[in-house]
């Protein structure tokens, strides 16, 4: 099998007047999820834990098995007996670390293919694959295949190294040039990432993140904070078939499209009720905190427990804004007892009590777990 050649972007079979229903429905979801993140007040707090569980259900894709508990226990000091778990585990925080890493680069730059090899770098740290060209562009022929298959048994060839580099500068000034629509633009860029499949490994997870990257820097979201992999992976077989038939079938530009504007409908749609929900539990329970605390370090422990829904009662102690250890301890046993917080473990001597805002992880995870 050769390797496949890209057509230059935008494609020219594109139909853009049969995807005008799609892209007026996709906007309005944006703009809807957008006017939502203008009127968080502490959007890096309440968003947290829709980045880690983006980080979870990307990774997850991938064949990782940990779960979004499973993060927030490893950050609370209870990591997970399995070594294969723990190495998930380190995978996904190093997605959620390139997806904040990313956002500081937008604020200081323009995107661009340096920005993506920094966040390769970030992504492939001391992770299965760090030794695959880690914040390289590759340098040899990859395919895409059953596991241990040789290329011949491919199912797809990405472009030849050789012109992999002219590949990636067209890539990168269509991601700079005006488009009819930018929703458009994104779902052709993010096609693209893949057909190009410019690392060794980590092509999936990267070319999914430059989702939301663009559309916070094309000032369409205030915050990146916007993922589709909830989307791609209940239609995993769906999401393969319209990429593979990118340039092989008439008409398959458009369909992609449609699928991928379909997606971003759905998921912002998806991400403005959780992300209300969450706001809303937020606002209830920092007025029952203050009712039961009656103190002024109230609003910074909620803060914190929205940052870290499963954490160690001697993680607060180490904070500046908080009190001294008696009293940290007097606020978390009110919170206990009120049924705010959950024990996850028991502290003893000079182990710290593990507790946890079960409400918030449930409500990200849309299911009880706790």
């Amino acid at each position: 099998m050769l390797p496949f050649e890209p057509e230059a972007l935008p494609p020219g079979d594109l139909d853009l007047l049969a995807l005008m229903p799609a892209v007026g429905r996709a906007n309005r979801a944006v703009a809807t999820l957008e006017g939502l993140f203008y009127g968080i007040p502490n959007p890096d707090i309440l968003l947290s834990p829709i980045t880690t569980q983006e980080a979870v259900l990307s990774s997850k894709i991938e064949g990782t098995q940990a779960d979004f508990e499973d993060v927030l226990k490893f950050e609370a000091g209870e990591p997970p007996v399995d070594q294969s778990r723990r190495d998930d585990i380190r995978e996904i925080m190093n997605y959620r670390q390139a997806l904040r890493q990313g956002e500081r680069l937008l604020r200081d730059r323009p995107f661009c293919l340096n920005s993506l090899l920094a966040l390769h770098e970030t992504l492939m740290d001391s992770v299965r694959g760090f030794d695959k060209g880690r914040g390289r562009f590759r340098t040899v022929q990859n395919w895409i295949g059953t596991a241990g298959s040789p290329i011949e048994q491919a199912v797809y060839v990405p472009p030849s190294p050789l012109g992999l580099q002219s590949h990636l500068d067209r890539w990168e000034a269509y991601w700079h040039s005006e488009a009819p629509d930018v929703l458009i633009q994104l779902a052709l860029l993010h096609a693209q990432f893949e057909i190009i499949h410019p690392f060794v490994d980590g092509n999936g997870r990267l070319g999914r993140m430059v989702i939301p990257l663009f559309l916070f820097e094309k000032k369409i979201l205030s915050q990146p904070c916007f993922y589709l992999s909830a989307y791609f992976e209940a239609r995993r077989e769906a999401y393969i078939t319209h990429l593979r038939e990118l340039g092989q079938t008439p008409g398959g530009w458009t369909r992609w499209c449609a699928f991928f504007l379909d997606g971003v409908a759905t998921q912002a749609e998806a991400n403005t009720v959780k992300a209300r929900a969450i706001q809303d539990l937020y606002e209830r329970l920092k007025r029952q905190v203050l009712d039961l605390t009656h103190s002024q370090f109230a609003v910074p422990l909620l803060d914190f427990i929205f940052s870290r829904p499963i954490f160690r009662s001697s993680d607060l102690t180490k904070l500046d804004e908080m009190p001294s250890a008696p009293m940290v301890a007097t606020l978390l046993g009110k919170l206990r007892q009120a049924g705010i917080l959950q024990t996850i473990r028991e502290g003893a001597g000079r182990r710290p009590h593990i507790l946890a805002l079960a409400e918030l992880i449930n409500l990200c995870e849309g299911r009880k777990v706790l």
